[in-house]
């Protein structure tokens, strides 16, 4: 019985039970315990931050206050991310201060609340999928502008003056400033920064029981503490009494400045907030307690809840509010798992606001700003400096930083902008074309996109082939449009009607379509999976005896020979002299329709496979363990130090039939393929427990019996392994991922287990890979090994 085939639809056991809904625990009135303890975790650090980020701006300190209530009651209730943390953002540091200037803070919140309203229209349109479209490059260079001009600001505050309107005023202004140094304002703010800096460096179990208190909060009480023992006369927090709190007037100002305004202030907002949310979704999938699901945002209302919140933040005369990176992190990792955390570090917030302001009236304001001034420095994360780079984007991220830091941020952002489609264009218009002469063929490479703008090049190229020769042209690229078809089209028939012969190949070295003939099928570059014989022609076939067919797998091999080895020797020779260096484990099935290297866009020495019926993994204690698989577990996780295992499942499995019509305990013949899937029962005891939800795939739940199983068997799997000494040793360390991922053959989709990779998870949910659709001009097709 071959391992996985086309079955017949199974019905569920009768012991089956039916699905139940997920568990959701941001439902009903009653707050966890993990909740309660995170929210206070988060109100101890937003408390100084809020401060410090409205003294940055230079709006009433109780702003601040005002935007991180708000920011958590309101976006935290009405938001679509149930763990990220909303309130005033050093993001927005630069833009709010420009705007008090401008237009005075009254209107400034009036402009918030429009912002606000800006922001509900959009969610209404539901626009909010697209905004993590925008280049990263884009945005992590705007975030690095905004913290260089914040740590200029605040730098002046440090050193005990007065921080100038603008990134270069403060630049000009230093050294002067630095001639005129307030001692007592230096050594407040060296204690401030010292401590944010050692705090999470703090050796041995003092460290671990310091670090629950949050360093953003040590060291302001810190530097406030030595202010008070030493006596030093400094500017310190002043919250005016509520009775006198500024309410939003409407600004007085040109319509289109105050629509720029506007957009301003929305579009940062929005972006933040929704990469924020991508971001903490990342996180706490990440985590690895057992806490329950949290299910991913709801980017479009998500941004519904920030405009929400926004509106109600402006006209209660508070900063303008979005989605923080810091204080979502904190929660995620101080334990919380519901929106409670989020809304009850706000009511913490307003309650300090309405209680405390004596305390909060003795801390300096130098501390504040060198608490600000690490936040801004930070925001220039060499991490995604680095992912830049990689990608080859590091003018745009640049340009982008200079433009905020020089300009504003929305000019900054649509200079990055403009630049980042210039710098598409030139890599789509950049394309080489080489010529060379071997054994009497000329081969002409063209290598990248071939667009109108390479044509005439293209032309001169061609043109150079003498009549009547044989020509390969090579295409190493993902588009071709209409005018470059027409181009090789022409050329094409041309050459031949002088007696030329033409062939057409892609990077692998394989034919493609040829542009002058329809009536030829050729190979595409995945059919070397599919059981063809296009290579074969009538008269080869001809040449072989009567009732003699050449042999497949020989014919495969000299395909191979001819047309990928040369392409892939030199790799290969690397790998022979280096040794296998894999990126991760692929357990997966003996199904001949799951090719990994097609699936997984993968290649030599990517990955370790691991194939048997089912895509079990046998439990180590069980009587009779199945050392293969246990073996190559251990090999890879110990010796090649692989970083991740994915356990791929997939549809219509033979192997999940037979185990639903397997017989009963101790009947039935016993047989190899009977021994083998007695390692997959526990998977159908999960199936029909009460204790587990079905698995969902892409928020349906399975068509049938033999699919459900296929997901549950995934999760059960994952299981296994960490059962496994050595990936429990790894996991414990760290530096090992366990990865669920099912393959739908009929649909060739992949679907990635997004929860539930813990065991005993309440609800687990197989999310699609969503494809990037096909670049215009060019045939869609399946993504190359």
């Amino acid at each position: 019985m071959p391992a996985c085939q086309p079955r017949t639809t199974t019905t569920p056991a009768a012991t089956d039970d039916p699905p139940r809904p997920p568990h959701r625990p941001d439902r009903g009135l009653r707050v966890h315990p993990a909740d309660l303890s995170a929210s206070i975790s988060v109100f101890l650090i937003a408390l100084p931050l809020s401060l410090g980020i409205a003294l940055a701006t230079g709006a009433p300190l109780q702003a601040g206050l005002v935007a991180a209530a708000v920011g958590g009651v309101v976006a935290g209730l009405l938001g679509g991310s149930p763990l990220q943390v909303s309130g005033p953002a050093a993001g927005l540091t630069v833009i709010t201060a420009d705007l008090i200037q401008r237009y005075g803070w009254r209107a400034t919140c009036a402009i918030t609340v429009a912002a606000g309203l800006a922001q509900l229209a959009l969610a209404a349109v539901r626009v909010a999928r697209s905004a993590p479209a925008v280049s990263p490059a884009i945005v992590h260079g705007m975030l690095a502008g905004i913290g260089v001009t914040i740590a200029l600001a605040q730098l002046h505050i440090v050193l005990g003056g007065t921080p100038r309107s603008s990134a270069v005023g403060n630049v000009r202004a230093l050294p002067a400033q630095l001639a005129h140094v307030q001692p007592a304002a230096l050594s407040v703010s060296a204690v401030t920064i010292a401590l944010l800096l050692a705090w999470p460096r703090i050796p041995g179990n003092t460290g671990r029981a310091l670090r629950k208190v949050p360093s953003a909060l040590a060291s302001v009480v810190a530097a406030t503490v030595v202010a008070v023992l030493a006596g030093l006369s400094l500017p310190r927090v002043d919250l005016p009494s509520w009775s006198s709190h500024a309410l939003p007037a409407l600004p007085d100002g040109t319509i289109p400045g105050i629509a720029a305004a506007v957009l301003t202030i929305t579009l940062v907002t929005s972006v933040q907030s929704l990469l924020s949310a991508v971001a903490v979704d990342k996180l706490a999938a990440a985590r690895k307690d057992a806490r329950p699901t949290v299910h991913r945002s709801d980017l479009d209302r998500e941004l519904a809840g920030q405009g929400a919140a926004n509106v109600v933040s402006g006209a209660l005369g508070g900063l303008p509010v979005a989605g923080v990176a810091v204080r979502s992190t904190a929660n995620v990792k101080a334990g919380g798992i519901s929106r409670h955390s989020t809304m009850l570090h706000g009511l913490w917030v307003a309650v300090a606001a309405l209680l405390l302001p004596p305390v909060l009236g003795l801390i300096p304001l130098a501390a504040l700003a060198a608490l600000v001034m690490v936040v801004g420095v930070q925001m220039v994360n060499l991490t995604h400096l680095r992912s830049v780079r990689q990608n080859r984007e590091i003018l745009v991220y640049a340009v982008t930083t200079t433009a905020v830091v020089f300009t504003d941020v929305l000019a900054g952002v649509a200079i990055g902008i403009a630049v980042a489609v210039a710098v598409a264009l030139h890599r789509l218009t950049r394309t080489r074309i080489t010529m060379e002469e071997r054994d009497g063929i000329h081969r002409v490479r063209v290598r990248g996109q071939l667009t109108f703008l390479a044509v005439p090049r293209l032309s001169r190229a061609l043109a150079q082939l003498p009549h009547g020769v044989d020509a390969v042209v090579e295409l190493d690229g993902s588009f071709m449009d209409h005018a470059a078809f027409e181009a090789l089209h022409d050329w094409q028939a041309a050459h031949q009607t002088q007696g030329g012969t033409v062939e057409f190949t892609g990077r692998s070295g394989g034919r493609i379509a040829e542009p002058a003939s329809e009536s030829h099928a050729c190979c595409r570059p995945w059919t070397p999976w599919r059981n063809h014989h296009c290579g074969e022609h009538p008269a080869a076939e001809g040449e072989q005896r009567p009732g003699r067919r050449r042999h497949q797998l020989a014919s495969g091999l000299s395909s191979f020979q001819r047309n990928t080895a040369p392409l892939v020797r030199g790799e290969l020779a690397r790998l022979a002299r280096e040794g296998q260096r894999p990126s991760q484990l692929f357990l997966t099935c003996t199904d001949s329709r799951l090719v990994t290297s097609m699936i997984t866009a993968s290649g030599p020495g990517d990955l370790f496979t691991v194939r048997n019926m089912g895509n079990l993994v046998p439990l180590t204690d069980e009587e009779t363990v199945d050392d293969s698989v246990a073996a190559a577990i251990e090999y890879a996780v110990d010796v090649l130090r692989v970083d991740s295992i994915t356990v791929c499942g997939h549809s219509d499995c033979a192997a999940m039939e037979a185990l639903l019509n397997a017989p009963p305990d101790g009947t039935g013949a016993t047989t190899p393929l009977r021994r083998w899937l007695r390692h997959g029962r526990p998977s159908l005891e999960r199936m029909r427990s009460r204790r587990h939800a079905w698995a969902r795939i892409s928020g349906r739940l399975p068509v049938d019996a033999v699919e459900q199983l296929g997901l549950t068997n995934v999760v059960q799997q994952l299981e296994h392994l960490r059962a496994h000494e050595s990936v429990a040793r790894r996991l414990a360390d760290g530096t090992l991922q366990l990865h669920g991922m099912f393959f739908h053959v009929g649909e060739a989709q992949a679907y990635l287990l997004t929860s539930g990779e813990e065991p005993d998870r309440i609800d687990d949910v197989f999310d699609r890979v969503a494809p990037v659709p096909p670049t215009e001009g060019t045939p869609a097709r399946p993504a190359a090994a």
